[in-house]
Order: C-alpha cells, then structure tokens, then sequence
C-alpha cells in the first residue's frame, strides 16, 4: 500500500510538472520550419499561419524556410530536434505521404520520429490539356487515349513529385497508356504545355487557374472529392469518368516525436482557431484549397492512409529516385 501511494504521489508530481510546463508555453519564439523554398506554395501556406498562431501563443513564430532534396533535409532537422514543441515543420503530401515511398534511404520515419499536430490545408489540382487535344471532357479523353495508346502525355514537376503519381493513379484507375513527361519543376513543365509541346498536366488550381481562364488551357475536372467553389460547371475526376479517383495537396503541422501532449494539445487549439479566421479561409479558397482542422488523430489517421495509397502507386509504377 505504502509503495502504491508513492508511486501515486510520483505521477501527481510528474503531471503537475507537465502541466505546468504547458501554462508557460511558450516563453521563448518558435521555429516553424518550412523544408522547401521561400515563395513557394508550402511558404504560401505556412507564414499566414505562422504569423497568426504567434499572436495568439504572445510569441513569434519564425519561418525557417530549410529547402533541399525534396523535402527531406528540413525533415530531418525536425526529426531530431529537441522535443518541446519549439520547433515545429510543415508536412505536404510530398514529405509525409508520397516521399517516404520513392526516397529507399529517407533520413526520417514520417511516423516514427513526428508527432501530428494539425491538418491545415487540403488543395485541388487539376486536370488540364491543351487546346489542341481533341477531348473536351475525361470521358472523351480516356477514349482517345484508348484509341491512340501510347500517343498522348502528360508533363509534371518531376520523378516522384505529386504532380507525376497523380498522372499515374489516373493511368492506372482509368486504365490507359500516357507517357510521362518530367521536368525540373511546375513552371517548365507549364511552358510546354502552352506551347503544345506536352498534351496535359495534373496541376494546382493556384498555378493553372489564370491560364484556363484565359482560353490557352482547358481544364477538364478538379482531383478532388467535390468541386471547385470558384467553378461549379467543372466535374470532380470521378464524377467525370474514374470512379474513386481523389488527389488533394494537403499542408500540415508536425513537432518531433514525443513532444508533451499538453503542448501538442495547446497549439492545435491554437491553430484551429487560425484555421476559422475568415481571412485564411477566404485566401485559401481563391486557391482552390479548404481549411483541414480537428485533432492531431485526424492528421494521424491521414497521413496512414496517404502512405497507403502513394505506396501502391509508386510500386506498380516502379518510382524511385535513389
């Protein structure tokens, strides 16, 4: 009885201890670590966020933009970064869901070594051809593609990026035979594919938007699971023709593995918050993208099933980029 009472008093100690650690977090900035380029779409994301989730902590928060083969250089600074909830990443479909399953020698387990914080974002692509392809809807272009196999293609960002395993889930759900077409990044690709040089793309709404409504693109249907706001009249890929077919580009928070959970719980509240402000959903909307939000278990829950999923596709497309 005496060494359960003490064991006892030991956990009251122990929890008292946290949750007093908790009350006074932050007293110092945090490092919002963004592991690709300033400008870029993540960055985009990242310092509204980072910006309002410090006014409402009374610290700043301080984006740290740490770019580098594809992601991973940044992943492994938060990796084996202290866990205090001090330093924290901005997670992407590439980094935490299609990454881990191309990279053979990734210098982090995106599940092992982080702990979710929050879902932020969840954003559509698009599915773009040229004028001169001659379909005017997916159905229309799955036929031609049957009819001509082999003959049409597809550009994207890069081996591996998810502008390239969204061509290959399209091939393989729809079953039909394009080639892909890589290059080093969005706006090389886009060049081509307005000169006519590639047949199609799968790109973010954000990028392509300007150019489709200017008539020197035809958008055929959004990735998503429902339609673009801004473009009710454009179908969903499987509303269109491929029943089951959804791309999103999500944006996520993630501290290191073993952060407290009073912490954890502290800056997911915090950042739900930020994620209900009418200027963020109104700025994210204009980009085709919707706030995410909930608890750290959905971002937990998601980033299991995006593993899964990218998994799949990498191997029986036989991506690798080491």
């Amino acid at each position: 009885m005496k060494l359960a009472l003490s064991m006892l008093a030991c956990a009251a100690v122990a929890s008292t201890s946290i949750s007093a650690g908790a009350q006074t977090y932050p007293s110092k900035p945090v490092r919002l670590v963004v592991p690709f380029p300033a400008g870029g779409n993540t960055d985009i994301y990242a310092r509204p966020i980072a910006q309002k989730l410090g006014d409402l902590l009374g610290q700043q928060v301080v984006v740290d933009n740490r770019p580098g083969a594809g992601g991973s250089i940044g992943g492994e600074l938060v990796a084996k970064a202290p866990p205090d909830g001090y330093t924290l990443i901005a997670g992407t479909t590439s980094t935490f869901g299609i990454g881990p399953n191309v990279y053979r020698k990734l210098p982090y387990d995106p599940v092992r070594d982080f702990t979710p914080v929050i879902l932020g974002s969840l954003a559509q692509n698009m599915l773009i051809v040229h004028p001169s392809v001659p379909a005017r809807s997916v159905k229309e272009l799955i036929a031609l593609t049957r009819t001509h196999p082999g003959k049409l293609n597809f550009a994207s960002a890069g081996n591996g990026t998810s502008s390239h395993v969204a061509g290959e889930l399209f091939k393989s759900m729809a079953k039909v035979d394009i080639v892909h077409i890589p290059y080093k990044g969005t706006g090389l690709a886009m060049v081509d594919l307005l000169s006519g040089q590639v047949d199609m793309i799968f790109d973010s709404l954000a990028t392509a938007l300007t150019q489709v409504k200017a008539g020197k693109l035809r958008a055929l249907a959004v990735t998503g699971a429902r339609r673009f706001e801004l473009m009710p009249e454009l179908p969903t890929v499987s509303e269109a023709g491929v029943p089951g077919y959804e791309v999103t580009a999500w944006f996520a928070i993630f501290a290191p593995a073993n952060t407290p959970k009073d912490v954890v719980s502290r800056l997911n509240g915090e950042l739900n918050k930020v994620l209900l402000m009418s200027d963020i959903r109104a700025t994210w909307a204009q980009q085709g993208a919707e706030v995410g939000g909930g608890g750290p278990e959905r971002l937990a829950s998601h980033v299991q099933t995006e593993l899964a999923k990218w998994g799949k596709v990498v191997r029986e497309a036989n991506i690798r980029l080491d």
